[in-house]
């Protein structure tokens, strides 16, 4: 059999003999993150004949990484195998594996690396893949992991919710503020248990250019500070402890609060090499706009800076111009769904299901993972029961998730048939983080459906090769220590169970690849359209 890669340590990522779908995974620069309940399914073929009498599996991970199961056609081969506790964050392994013969089949085959982490906080970082002939090999063997499932939690992670009171200068009275949420975790990082350390100094800037910089007490009772608005005015600003909630990791949430939790996976520059540096939970809502940089120090006199990168906004395309963002929502909601059937908000955003509410004006409120300037969607119908149709409706927006402003109002509208998309466009986009769609009346049932629910912009629809490839860049210093680069890539907050498509088939999204060193023959490359075929009708 021709020798099986995949390599992650490139962008693209390197293919030879391969097809790489992935599900709750992020895309970084050296490797490929694999969440908790994610995974990565490589495919490879095995002409009639070529099988070996036995095979080696290789796995490089970086850093300790979460419990995972490896299986070859569905039959397990590795379960729950981790990597030793005390792992440095950026030690590269290797693993092998022995894979019998008869485990291979001629033709397509498929090889699932999975994160089967039940507690929602360990990650996987992959850096090649390979499956070859043992003769070929020269180094078979089984490295068995520690399957005792320690490790252990990272302990207890806290929000902490402070209510606020802001002074203008040479005012004698305290007017209230909006509630201050603030969680931080960098306690899987290399730092380990320091990277609790609570913190003394936190300041900020939002969007509009409002800014804001505090100091806590340092029993994290209260803080005082200054800020400046949008508008240029200044004062001061205080707070006392309100609460301290767990953040709901499935909802992506602190504590049923409206903070959305951005979790990462981390690098750091080390005389300009860069290497894994665990993971950063952060989470910061100060009641006005999103967040663009973040500043802060601990107890221990170390330092970090980070500035997050999202979309800024963008004039409005023509229909069928703008490019689907729906992959950056991080969360939807509805006001009912038919959870016995399966028919639920989450729906909306994968093809192959529909979302039905036994209401005439139900209400979907969508979260993405940063302001984006949505500039027209699409709505499309559901497979029966034309009555059940939405006709009219009301598309708003948010900055916060409390004030809406209206973007779009639609009366009468009717859908041409079944499982058919219809788009609309927006006359005045902005760059907002929540956008709600409000049902106001369907065909006359007193149930309400749709199959799908997509998101468009402004952006160009081919890929920026000098796009930055991270989520956010800035620099961290220890106590005593000189300053390195700082940089992260966003992962998917962590969830119960994992994504199915509609036919109960877990599929994954195909990975960008470069197949030069795969379609080496005609062959192989009549091989690998059959596949892509079969994955891009799905």
């Amino acid at each position: 059999m021709d020798p099986v890669r995949a390599d992650f340590g490139v962008r693209p990522a390197v293919l030879s003999n391969a097809l790489v779908r992935h599900h709750r995974c992020a895309i970084a620069p050296s490797y490929v993150v694999v969440a908790a309940g994610g995974f990565l399914k490589v495919d490879f073929a095995v002409p009639d004949g070529d099988a070996p009498a036995e095979a080696v599996l290789r796995v490089s991970v970086l850093g300790a990484a979460a419990p995972t199961d490896l299986t070859l056609n569905g039959e397990p081969l590795v379960k729950s195998f981790r990597l030793p506790a005390g792992e440095v964050a950026g030690a590269v392994r290797e693993y092998a594996f022995t894979v019998p013969g008869a485990a291979l089949r001629p033709g397509a085959n498929v090889l699932e690396i999975r994160n089967t982490d039940e507690d929602d906080d360990g990650v996987l970082r992959l850096g090649t893949v390979t499956l070859g002939s043992a003769d070929s090999d020269g180094r078979a063997g089984h490295r068995s992991g520690d399957r005792s499932g320690e490790g252990g939690g990272a302990g207890e992670r806290s929000a902490w919710t402070f209510a606020t009171e802001r002074r203008s200068p040479g005012a004698d009275a305290w007017r209230a503020g909006p509630d201050l949420v603030f969680h931080l975790d960098r306690s899987e990082s290399r730092l380990g248990a320091d990277g609790r350390e609570p913190v003394s100094g936190l300041a900020w800037r939002e969007t509009t250019g409002a800014e804001a910089s505090l100091a806590f007490r340092s029993d994290m009772s209260g803080f005082h500070g200054h800020f400046r608005s949008a508008d240029g005015s200044v004062g001061e600003l205080r707070g006392t402890l309100a609460g301290q909630l767990p953040p709901a990791g499935s909802a992506g949430g602190v504590g049923g609060m409206r903070a959305d939790v951005r979790h990462f996976t981390t690098e750091e520059a080390h005389d300009s090499v860069w290497a894994p540096a665990g993971r950063l939970r952060l989470a910061l809502d100060s009641g006005g706009d999103p967040v663009e940089r973040v500043t802060w120090s601990d107890r221990r006199g170390g330092t970090t800076s980070l500035s997050l990168l999202a979309a800024g906004p963008g004039p409005g395309p023509a229909a069928g111009e703008g490019r689907d963002i729906t992959h950056r929502v991080s969360r939807v909601w509805a006001s009912d769904e038919f959870t016995m059937f399966g028919e639920v908000a989450d729906n909306l955003l994968r093809d192959g299901d529909k979302w039905l509410a036994h209401e005439r004006t139900p209400d979907l409120h969508f979260t993405f993972d940063g302001p984006v300037t949505v500039t027209g969607y699409r709505l499309t119908s559901g497979n029966d029961c034309p009555d059940r149709d939405p006709s009219g409706w009301v598309l708003e927006g948010s900055s916060d998730g409390r004030e809406w402003t209206r973007l779009d109002v639609r009366e009468r509208e009717v859908f041409p048939g079944r499982h058919r998309t219809e788009e609309f466009g927006l006359t005045e986009p902005s760059a907002r983080s929540h956008y709600r769609l409000r049902i106001t009346a369907n065909g006359g049932a007193d149930e309400t459906q749709l199959s799908r629910v997509s998101f468009l912009d402004g952006g160009d629809t081919s890929p920026d090769p000098d796009a930055c490839a991270f989520d956010f860049v800035g620099h961290r210093q220890d106590p005593g220590g000189e300053p390195v680069g700082y940089r992260g890539t966003r992962i998917p907050a962590p969830v119960s169970g994992a994504e199915e498509t509609g036919d109960g088939e877990e599929e994954g999204r195909l990975l960008a690849g470069n197949f030069s060193d795969t379609a080496r023959s005609l062959q192989d490359a009549a091989r690998l359209l059959t596949q892509l075929t079969r994955y891009l009708r799905h």
